[in-house]
């Protein structure tokens, strides 16, 4: 039992996907105009697909339920049977996502190691590429993250791995789940980062704040390959709009203010370093802590909700004002000091 998050003294650092609506999203979910979006008839769904796909420069967008979802509806309309994709080891779409690709799509995954920074060595994906022999899968697509452990992954990277993809014929996808978190660190567009992928998929449910959400973009006949996918594996949904609605207002509302979360990440993660506690980060809104015997039940006990661990994440998000950093450093504090 991990207490009840409802409560004001209550502060949740497990992740930034427990956020939960604001009074102002709710009244936009209460007010949302629906329709059947399987038919195409969902007024505020299309305005929030043609929305962020004006934001991020797409010729069209796709709403799941999420983002699980959404990278293996990308998957499975990138890669047929017995196709392969080249994955970070360390990335959701392999690590995080119990097999789907090749559960659901018969889609071989090659994960290749992150180094430390995120990124993967652009010689070993190259080199991972199969050659076209009846022996082998057949290498389609690469599948890059942003940001990917809270370390955001800048544009010259990506062109680079663009580069290469096009150069090989591979087809390519960004996870960015929390890609303006990655916009924002970096004082660049979320458009600017997207630029030259064939599809990206883009989360609402975490540090933006919606309940619910995720948006899959791309071009025409892409998104076209997508809905059937995304049919396939029951995402379809009706009178979605009032996810949607949440969507919009995440997207007006709360794509600067994770400049917030990202200061109260680096507060807690010096906070932390003062307390001699080993840390990791932050680079966006997540701080990483070797955590000792006993620490999680600590926090736990004094309301300061985290998945425990010897590596333990904390994660800064809307929903964790600077109070809500201050009472964490308090019980950090509290366990230094206690009696061993």
């Amino acid at each position: 039992m991990i207490g009840d998050t409802t409560k004001g003294t209550v502060v949740d650092l497990r992740s930034d996907t427990v956020t939960r609506p604001s009074a102002a999203m709710r009244q936009a979910m209460a007010q949302a105009q629906v329709g059947d979006d399987v038919f195409g008839d969902d007024p505020t769904v299309n305005r929030l697909q043609a929305k962020i796909a004006e934001m991020l420069g797409f010729e069209r967008a796709l709403l799941f339920p999420s983002g699980t979802q959404s990278n293996l509806a990308a998957l499975m309309s990138h890669c047929g049977r017995g196709d392969e994709y080249l994955v970070g080891q360390e990335a959701h779409t392999y690590r995080f996502e119990a097999g789907g690709g090749a559960v659901l799509g018969s889609i071989q995954p090659q994960p290749i190691a992150n180094r430390p920074d995120g990124t993967i060595d652009l010689a070993m994906v190259e080199a991972a590429i199969k050659p076209d022999d009846p022996h082998f899968a057949r290498t389609r697509l690469l599948a890059l993250e942003n940001t990917i452990g809270g370390k955001e992954i800048p544009r010259s990277y990506l062109e680079q791995a663009l580069l290469l993809a096009k150069k090989k014929n591979l087809s390519t996808h960004l996870d960015g789940a929390r890609i303006f978190n990655a916009a924002v660190k970096l004082g660049v567009s979320a458009k600017e980062l997207c630029r030259g992928f064939d599809s990206v998929s883009v989360c609402l449910s975490k540090g933006l704040g919606a309940p619910a959400g995720t948006v899959l973009l791309g071009n025409a006949d892409f998104i076209k390959l997508a809905v059937r996918a995304r049919k396939i594996l029951g995402g379809a949904m009706r009178q979605a709009g009032i996810i949607a609605a949440a969507g919009l207002y995440a997207l007006e509302n709360n794509v600067e203010r994770l400049a917030q979360d990202h200061a109260n990440a680096e507060r807690l993660a010096k906070g932390l370093r003062e307390a001699g506690y080993e840390v990791e980060g932050p680079q966006t809104n997540m701080v990483f802590v070797k955590a000792p015997p006993g620490f999680a039940d600590h926090l736990v006990n004094n309301e300061i909700l985290v998945l425990a661990g010897p590596r333990m994440r904390l994660v800064a998000h809307l929903d964790v004002d600077s109070a809500g950093i201050d009472r964490a450093l308090a019980a950090v504090r509290s366990f230094a000091l206690s009696p061993a």
